[in-house]
C-alpha cells in the first residue's frame, strides 16, 4: 500500500488525525519544515508526529518524511499519456496500437531508472559478488521473467537456481547454503508465499534482495536490499502486465550487467569463446555475421 493510502485509511487518534491531514494537504512544504514547526502548524506535539511515523512502520519522522516525499515525487512525475492499465482502445488500428504499447514500454524504462539509486545498485553488486549461489523466488509470470536472467547468468558460469516446484519453495528456502543470496520478486510486496520464504531466509541470515512496488509494503520493509519497480498498474483491472513485466525484466538485466561488470574482460572473453565453440548459427545479414576464426 502506498504511504499516502495508509495515511488516509489508518485509524489514528484525534490529535494524530489533525497532523495527518496537515501532512497530506501540505506535502510540498514538508521538505524544508522541521518536526517542531510541523507540530506548531498542525497544533500538535512532535511526539504525536513521531507516533504517526512509527504506526506506519517507520523508525521515526526523518525516515517517514524521506519515504513519503520520494513517493510523492514519483507519483506526481510526468509519465506517458498512455494509460498503464488500458493502453489501447477497441477502435485503435494496428499501428496506433503498436505505437501506444511502444510508448508505454519506453516510458516504463525511464520511470524505472528514476526510482533507482547509486548506493542501492552498488550494494546489489556487492551482494551478488560476495555470494556463491543465487536463488530466485517468485510466482506466475515473475518466474518466467526470472528464467531469462538465470539463463544469462548460467552462461557466465554462475550458480543460479529458480524454485519452480509448487509446495517446495519453503523447503528450498530452509536448505539454501549460507554463501547464497536470494532474490524475491513480488509485484505487490504482499504475496503470502514470498513473505513466508523471506521470513525463513531472514531467520537463517541469508542475504535477500526484494524486487517489488514502491510504498510501505511488507517485502520492501523487511529485505536487506529493496529494489523498486514501476508502480503504475492496478492488480487486475488491466489488459496486461505491461509496465510491471518490463520493469522487472529491465531490473534483472541491470543486475546481470552489475554481475558481468565485476569481471568485464574475463566474462566477455568467456562468452565469445564458448559461443565460437558451441553456437553454429550463421546469418545472411552482414550486421549479424560474426568474424571468422583464423
Amino acid at each position: 500500500m502506498l504511504i499516502k493510502e495508509e495515511l488516509e485509511s489508518y485509524t489514528f487518534s484525534q490529535a494524530e488525525a489533525v497532523a495527518v491531514r496537515y501532512i497530506i494537504d501540505h506535502v510540498e512544504q514538508l521538505e524544508k519544515i522541521s518536526i517542531q514547526a510541523l507540530a506548531k502548524e498542525s497544533f500538535t506535539q512532535p511526539s504525536t508526529i513521531v507516533r504517526i511515523a512509527k504506526k506506519l512502520g517507520f523508525k521515526g519522522w526523518v525516515d517517514f518524511k524521506h519515504a513519503y516525499l520520494e513517493e510523492h515525487r514519483y507519483l506526481t512525475s510526468q509519465f506517458t499519456k498512455v494509460d498503464s492499465n488500458i493502453p489501447f482502445k477497441a477502435k485503435d488500428n494496428v499501428m496506433t496500437l503498436a505505437a501506444k504499447i511502444a510508448s508505454l514500454e519506453k516510458s516504463t524504462i525511464d520511470d524505472l531508472i528514476s526510482l533507482l539509486h547509486h548506493d542501492d545498485l552498488s550494494q546489489a553488486k556487492q551482494i551478488l559478488n560476495a555470494n556463491k549461489t543465487i536463488y530466485l523466488f517468485g510466482q506466475n509470470a515473475n518466474i518466467l521473467l526470472a528464467q531469462d536472467f538465470a539463463l544469462k547468468m548460467r552462461r557466465l558460469g554462475k550458480l543460479i537456481h529458480i524454485v519452480t516446484t509448487a509446495g517446495e519453495e519453503k523447503y528450498e528456502a530452509y536448505n539454501i547454503p549460507q554463501d547464497s543470496v536470494a532474490i524475491l520478486i513480488s509485484t505487490s510486496g504482499e504475496t503470502p508465499m514470498i513473505l513466508e520464504i523471506n521470513e525463513i531466509l531472514a531467520k537463517r541470515k541469508i542475504k535477500r534482495i526484494g524486487i517489488t512496488s514502491i510504498g510501505n509494503n511488507t517485502l520492501s520493509q523487511s529485505v536487506d536490499l529493496f529494489l523498486p519497480i514501476t508502480t503504475r498498474e492496478k492488480l487486475f483491472s488491466k489488459i496486461g502486465n505491461f509496465t510491471t513485466n518490463i520493469s522487472i525484466h529491465v531490473l534483472l538485466d541491470i543486475l546481470y550487467g552489475l554481475a558481468f561488470s565485476s569481471a568485464y574482460d574475463e566474462n566477455l572473453n568467456h562468452l565469445k569463446t564458448s559461443g565460437q565453440l558451441i553456437d553454429r548459427r550463421f546469418s545472411a545479414t552482414e550486421l549479424m555475421e560474426e568474424e571468422k576464426e583464423d
